[in-house]
């Protein structure tokens, strides 16, 4: 094929641009949007593995968003490839939005004040110190934990406007799709009928 790449670049590199595209935004998310339109599989089995990326994308645990997605792909039967593209859902620039919505969600549903912006989550002096470093799990936790408990509602809200959204597109995009195809084959047959007729002819 012309303009192809000689060899695949590595997974890594991939996923680095996907986290963070060399090009414009906007085409990757034209690129995006027609990776899940042309994926294989049943509107709702795409669909469903976009709304288990979406969720996903809303917890704090980065590290663990594709697992997690494949996880809930697999126990939903949802295609797991459209999951690991909904995981696109949490990107560098929705991360901060995410990240502070659910923070300060989270608090609320635990009954946690709310902190002005101008307070900080954690003591900053104990932060440098060889203590705090030993015992991070536990000054990280007061600020892991609320974002996990708003990532839930913040997360199953959006995953079920990417469900529906795209189902609407999926099942338009291959009903297009077949129509096209069908009238490409009866184009076909026309014009084997066509050329079967002046064969015909000729040999009368």
């Amino acid at each position: 094929m012309l303009f192809k790449r000689r060899s695949s670049p590595p997974w890594y590199a991939k996923a680095r641009t996907m986290a963070w595209p060399t090009r414009s935004f906007a085409r990757s998310a034209q690129y995006f949007v027609k990776r899940v339109l042309r994926v294989n599989a049943t509107p709702y089995a795409i669909a469903m593995g976009v709304a288990c990326g979406a969720f996903v994308s809303f917890t704090p645990l980065l590290g663990l968003h594709f697992i997690l997605a494949f996880a809930f792909a697999y126990l939903l039967r949802a295609n797991i490839l459209a999951a690991m593209l909904g995981t696109a859902v949490g990107n560098p620039l929705t991360f901060p939005f995410i990240w502070a919505v659910t923070y300060r969600v989270g608090r609320v549903i635990l009954g946690q004040p709310v902190p002005s912006n101008a307070e900080p989550a954690l003591d900053g002096p104990s932060a440098y110190t060889v203590e705090a470093l030993t015992g991070f799990f536990e000054r990280t936790w007061p600020v892991i934990e609320p974002m996990l408990v708003g990532a839930i509602p913040l997360g199953l809200t959006a995953a079920v406007g990417c469900y529906f959204v795209t189902y609407a597109a999926v099942l338009g995009y291959q009903t297009a799709r077949a129509a096209k195809c069908l009238a490409r084959e009866k184009a076909l047959a026309r014009d084997e009928e066509s050329a079967e007729a002046s064969v015909t002819t000729e040999r009368a």
